[in-house]
């Protein structure tokens, strides 16, 4: 099941967006040691219900914000958003450490991502 696993953020400044989510809601925001400016946001702790996210600059893709849902075989998971009538935006790329990531839209046009776990990604 494709569980929602991250949400990401879009913003122009990425601390100023960070230092605003930390005062609202009291999440904890540090950077992230990947190949991009992004930070990663903690919404609570570990354990109880809810999902962490990230904040990343806006692109020509992410314009608003985007949930990421877990899925098993990240390439059978693109075929069924294609077979179902939906785009895929930006296949698959590794997140070093982390697993393999791809953007898609829905058949409205929503942007979502879809992740495939997998520790061993370069």
């Amino acid at each position: 099941m494709g569980r929602v696993i991250h949400f990401e953020v879009p913003a122009h400044d990425l601390e100023r967006a960070g230092r605003f989510y930390e005062t609202v809601f009291g999440w904890t925001v540090r950077g992230w040691e990947g190949p991009m400016r992004y930070l990663l946001v903690g919404t609570g702790e570990e354990g109880t219900p809810g999902i962490d996210g990230g904040i990343l600059p806006y692109n020509e893709l992410v314009q608003g914000v985007v949930n990421t849902a877990a899925v098993d075989d990240l390439d059978a998971a693109l075929e069924r958003v294609l077979a179902s009538g939906g785009k895929v935006e930006r296949g698959r790329q590794p997140v070093p450490g982390v697993g393999y990531m791809a953007y898609c839209r829905d058949t409205e046009g929503n942007l979502f991502g879809m992740m495939q776990e997998d520790p061993s990604a370069a």
